[in-house]
């Protein structure tokens, strides 16, 4: 397993996901337009986006449980079964703890 590669993966998109985050915050943080009807659309555009923020907030807690499986040498390996997760389940979720087929069922 080339555990180094998706250290560097998973740093990638938890700075990617910091980025995004912040400009959500930001966008959060303006203040309220002056018009009612306004209100409401951003009323509206801020819950969407409060919840974007709670998924990434949730990935970015999952690739900090990944990077931590990689400094104790579980990463990649099915925290059910014990079996190998396959290299490109790690690819297309680099925070997978568990094997496919353990995923399936569970």
């Amino acid at each position: 397993m080339q555990t180094e590669k998706f250290k560097q993966i998973i740093e990638q998109r938890m700075t990617e996901l910091s980025r995004r985050l912040a400009t959500i915050e930001d966008a959060l943080d303006e203040p309220a337009d002056r018009d009612l009807e306004d209100q409401a659309i951003e009323l509206e555009d801020d819950e969407v986006l409060e919840g974007v923020g709670r998924a990434g907030q949730r990935e970015m807690r999952l690739l900090q449980l990944a990077l931590k499986r990689i400094e104790d040498g579980s990463y990649g390996i099915c925290q059910i079964c014990g079996n190998e997760i396959a290299e490109e389940r790690l690819i297309a979720v680099p925070f997978a703890p568990l094997c496919r087929d353990c995923a399936r069922r569970s």
